[in-house]
């Protein structure tokens, strides 16, 4: 609790957690610098990145690509040698400017590949699966994959080969940023093909 504390802080939503009074007001075009000049060769200049590898910022909810970044900086709860090098020079601020400008850029639309296994993505996105204590998807990150600001990250449209990767890094543990381990307890009730449907499905998704 202590961590989405200090996320709703950065994002505006109460006393920031790093020696502030208060947060001072996110500058777009503060973070379109720092975008263009470190971000932008995996994620692309507007968020849209071009390699299934790195994922889509644009559109993502502020608070959550903060909390991102302070993840990676922290490099405890999610560890990655890349994101860990180019988040440990940033300051709060950079990481408020640099998600307000993702944040405002318009996602650009994805799409689902393998037309046989849709209906399993779409039944486990939907409705979850009540035998396993398995939660639709769509109760967080809604029916559009649109997500709920602060809460929940927007994924529909998002590359499929990212989406497999994360969820089976929740899997396995090897990502524990998630509070009260919500992904983590998702994620270990999914089998290999359940995980593929899925990020299959919510590719497609807009």
């Amino acid at each position: 609790m202590k961590r989405l504390a200090a996320l709703l802080a950065l994002a505006g939503c109460a006393t920031l957690a790093w020696g502030q009074s208060s947060p001072a007001k996110p500058d777009p075009a503060k973070g379109k610098v720092i975008v263009d000049q470190v971000c932008a060769a995996c994620h692309g200049t507007d968020g849209n990145s071009v390699s299934p590898a790195n994922p889509k910022l644009a559109g993502q909810p502020a608070a959550y690509i903060i909390h991102q970044l302070m993840s990676f900086k922290e490099n405890k709860d999610r560890k990655n040698p890349v994101m860990f090098g180019m988040a440990s020079p940033l300051s709060p601020e950079d990481m408020q400017n640099v998600a307000a400008y993702f944040s405002q850029q318009k996602p650009k639309e994805g799409v689902a590949k393998n037309a046989l296994i849709l209906p399993r993505g779409q039944k486990l996105y939907r409705g979850g699966d009540a035998s396993r204590a398995l939660p639709a998807c769509a109760a967080c990150h809604g029916p559009t994959g649109a997500g709920v600001p602060v809460l929940y990250p927007r994924i529909g449209g998002q590359y499929a080969e990212y989406l497999d990767a994360q969820l089976k890094a929740f899997r396995a543990g090897e990502r524990s940023n998630d509070p009260n381990r919500m992904m983590r307890d998702v994620a270990g009730k999914l089998k290999d093909a359940d995980i593929a449907a899925l990020a299959d499905y919510i590719a497609g998704l807009h």
